[in-house]
């Protein structure tokens, strides 16, 4: 399979259901910090949560309906990169993360997602990629603004998260604006 070096240490590799255990265990030094936005600690609380989650995106692969991805540092699983919506005939996609507290901030989201981008929009030929994020999640904001996206809205306590329901933020990039700031960032030197 592949690996694609991110810098620092890190690559980006698929993440499949033989991975069950390193995924729990990235999952559990992350626990908290992760589950302050979104529900994937709540989905895998045991290996066989685990094994579970990682079968139902290899399920999703062999439809070409979405796919995951791990980010590993220093030889350890991180976090993921995912296509959690794939949608071929429409050509829209629906990308997203996580990432355990030791690995944020050092730009691997941004660089991974980069990655997969530029494969789904030149390789696959996707029109549109959207990223759903809780209003909360500054983070997560930062790098749907780093990736060039534009917030297209906000879905008011649209989603319901641990007895709160709270808003989700529509953020997407259209297939010409990518290939626009790619060739743009090649003119300058970036």
């Amino acid at each position: 399979m592949y690996a694609t070096s991110l810098g620092d240490g890190a690559e980006l590799r698929p993440l499949e259901t033989w991975h069950a255990g390193e995924l729990l265990a990235n999952i559990d030094r992350g626990r908290e910090f992760i589950g302050r936005h979104i529900g994937l600690p709540d989905v895998v609380p045991d290996l066989e949560s685990a094994r579970a989650y990682l079968r139902s995106y290899a399920d999703k692969r062999a439809a070409d309906a979405g796919s995951l991805h791990g980010v590993w540092l220093e030889g350890r699983l991180a976090g993921g990169l995912l296509f959690r919506v794939w949608d071929t005939a429409a050509g829209v996609c629906e990308a997203g993360c996580w990432l355990e507290p030791a690995a944020a901030g050092r730009g691997l989201v941004t660089r991974g997602m980069r990655t997969l981008l530029d494969w789904a929009f030149d390789e696959r030929r996707m029109h549109r990629a959207e990223w759903h994020v809780a209003s909360a999640n500054e983070p997560s904001i930062n790098v749907a603004r780093r990736l060039g996206m534009t917030r297209e809205g906000v879905l008011r306590e649209h989603y319901l998260y641990r007895g709160v329901r709270t808003d989700t933020e529509i953020w997407s990039v259209l297939a010409p604006e990518w290939r626009q700031a790619r060739a743009r960032a090649v003119r300058d030197g970036h």
